[in-house]
């Protein structure tokens, strides 16, 4: 009797950690998507960022990533989400604009405007959602609003004229998503600060108020890492930290000439529609008959880049918009366009070509599905959707990214322990 006792036990015990390794392996996928706007690439590099830096550690970095065209805030995050060019989900600007009517919309106002995002293209939130995982969104672009009539299980939008760098208040919106996934047991939750964005255009990046709320950012890195722990979060929940474009400093001194375009062509006379004081990105609709008039007369205006829609590089992703107008203008980097006169302040800017290196951004993720001190190669922002299907176990919507560009970042720890409890299982048997 002795005898069969010990192999039994151990038997029950293999068995017993076999169960929990299939019950860990088969635990709800979680999700916690950040976006730090206008996070420029190397923001961390001047900055004594030791919670950062221990990311690199316990989770996976890409050195840079590369947003779209256009390197905005609504276009670059919709692209994150659903995975689709600025030309496939037709976010083509922060302002909501209807180039006919001459309807403009400030970016916080469209934020909330179904009509602006719902295209077609279905993002990440209600694909998830149609599959069974229950999805929100703290402030996060396109989170606030309607597709084809379905919203997200919870959402919040970002207030407008609320200050931006309250600590505090970043704290408590940590607390509060987290406890949508331990209290609420969501899948899927996007988290949005609107910072160092805010900063970097008040003041430009290269100063000493930005390297101080990167050290904000930091410590909020810090604080969410114990909260993970504190909520019981840390075996299940991985999260991805990125942000939408860069920032680089505007060139105001004297030594540089400001672009004022009316004085290269009458806009009055020539344009019926345009949206040009809103930094380095300008659209125009010409007056009809007048779009060579209006293309000849831009393609003169020194330190800036004039397209047609329709003939821009295919690299940009853009030139099937049919919400974008006929002519697009991008200013060289750190110059912003002015219409008529001079009224822009900013001191720091983005909208420029993706290629700039100012306008690259971050990559982080840690939690159970990714690796540790692994380094992967940079790549394009579009990429992240499928890499966050693959770690909620969603099929995709059609999209323009790829897995394989971010596949090596994830482990297989789980079910390579699965795999060994099995057998060793399977040796007892064959050992009783």
């Amino acid at each position: 009797m002795r005898l069969h006792f010990v192999p039994v036990l151990v038997l029950a015990l293999v068995l017993g950690a076999a169960a929990r390794t299939l019950e860990t392996s088969s635990s709800p996928r979680r999700l916690l998507l950040i976006s730090f706007d206008g996070f420029r690439w190397n923001y961390d590099q001047d900055v004594e960022t030791p919670n950062l830096d221990q990311l690199v550690l316990d989770g996976v970095k890409a050195p840079y990533i590369t947003p779209p065209m256009l390197t905005m805030t609504s276009p670059s995050h919709f692209t994150t989400i659903t995975g689709r060019w600025v030309e496939d989900h037709e976010v083509v600007h922060n302002m909501m604009f209807n180039s006919t009517t001459n309807q403009k919309l400030p970016h916080k106002q469209a934020m909330l405007r179904s009509e602006w995002w719902d295209n077609g293209v279905l993002p990440l939130w209600i694909t998830a959602q149609n599959q069974g995982l229950k999805t929100g969104s703290f402030y996060f672009p396109g989170g606030s609003v309607n597709y084809s009539g379905q919203s997200l299980h919870r959402s919040v939008p970002q207030e407008a004229r609320r200050p931006n760098d309250n600590e505090t208040e970043w704290q408590q919106n940590i607390e509060t998503v987290l406890g949508w996934f331990s209290k609420e047991n969501f899948n899927l939750v996007t988290l949005y600060f609107n910072e160092p964005d805010n900063v970097g255009h008040r003041v430009g990046p290269d100063t000493p108020r930005r390297k101080e709320i990167v050290r904000q950012i930091d410590r909020i890195v810090g604080f969410l890492r114990d909260a993970i722990a504190r909520h019981g979060l840390a075996d299940d929940l991985d999260v991805v930290i990125t942000s939408d474009h860069g920032m680089t400093t505007v060139k105001k001194r004297p030594a540089v000439e400001e672009i004022v375009l009316n004085k290269y062509l009458n806009l009055l006379k020539l344009a019926s529609f345009e949206i040009l004081d809103y930094g380095g990105f300008g659209i125009v609709t010409p007056r009809p008959g007048k779009e060579q008039e209006v293309f000849d007369k831009l393609s003169l205006v020194p330190n800036v880049t004039v397209y047609k829609t329709r003939d821009m590089p295919e690299s940009f992703h853009l030139g099937k918009s049919e919400r974008l107008p006929p002519i697009v203008v991008i200013a060289d980097l750190g110059f912003n366009l002015n219409s008529r006169f001079i009224v822009y302040v900013n001191k720091g800017d983005h909208g420029f070509h993706n290629w700039e290196m100012d306008m690259k951004t971050i990559f982080r993720a840690f939690g159970p599905s990714f690796k540790k001190n692994f380094v992967s190669e940079p790549f394009d922002s579009v990429h992240i959707y499928p890499l966050m299907c693959k770690l909620l176990g969603i099929q995709p919507a059609p999209h323009n990214g790829s897995l394989a560009v971010t596949e090596d970042m994830l482990n297989s720890g789980g079910s390579c322990r699965l795999s060994v409890a099995v057998l060793l299982v399977g040796l007892l048997f064959a050992l009783l």
